[in-house]
């Protein structure tokens, strides 16, 4: 599918409760008390008519597509709730491979990022805030990220991959994926400030 009608098709659903869409498109949210982390995605990809990907090649082939959630601030204005997961680190590969042929550049080169409202750990509700598309054509943006990835290639090779920590990067960070404290895997994360930039919600 061409980015410019799922986009379209994605901004149908601005405004609208994702958990109930996700009901209509059979998409699990719970299972007993263990939560689909990945429901609200699942449930975008179902209203394009698309499989469910968790594959590191971007979703539809040229293109991407993330979902992350906002929180509203005191003074009830939307912002980024967390940074945004973007692809594993693999060491090996990551070693092996210049950053215009990295998953880390695929995934971000061309993208579309949803933003969804959290309201609480239930999920018993979550509108579609906001649909947009993000180019790495900035730059500024993209030697930074450029430099954040040589960051991580250099200290796998000097002192190896246990040495990659979140405080590492500028935009994209280096840090521990999944469950519970001691997580030997590793990702790239978007930082807050620049997921902010890619929704447009800087201020």
């Amino acid at each position: 599918m061409e980015r410019e009608l799922a986009v379209a098709k994605l901004k149908e659903l601005q405004g609208q409760d994702l958990r109930a869409l996700a009901d209509k498109y059979q998409v699990t949210v719970w299972r007993g008390d263990k939560k689909n982390k990945g429901w609200a995605g699942h449930v975008l990809e179902r209203h394009l008519g698309l499989p469910i990907n968790s594959a590191q090649s971007p979703n539809f082939g040229s293109w991407e597509l993330k979902i992350v959630p906002l929180k509203r601030n005191s003074s009830g204005d939307l912002q980024v709730k967390e940074t945004m997961a973007i692809t594993m680190i693999d060491a090996y590969n990551v070693l092996q491979t210049p950053f215009e042929q990295s998953h880390l550049f695929s995934k971000l080169r061309k993208a579309v990022v949803c933003a969804r409202v959290f309201e609480s750990t239930r999920d018993e509700r979550s509108l579609l805030a906001r649909v947009a598309t993000f180019d790495l054509d900035n730059p500024k943006i993209l030697d930074q990220v450029r430099l954040d990835y040589e960051l991580v290639r250099e200290t796998i090779k000097v002192k190896g991959f246990a040495h990659l920590t979140g405080t590492m990067g500028v935009l994209v960070q280096p840090r521990t994926k999944g469950p519970g404290y001691g997580s030997t895997t590793r990702a790239f994360y978007a930082r807050t400030g620049f997921v902010a930039h890619i929704l447009g919600l800087e201020r």
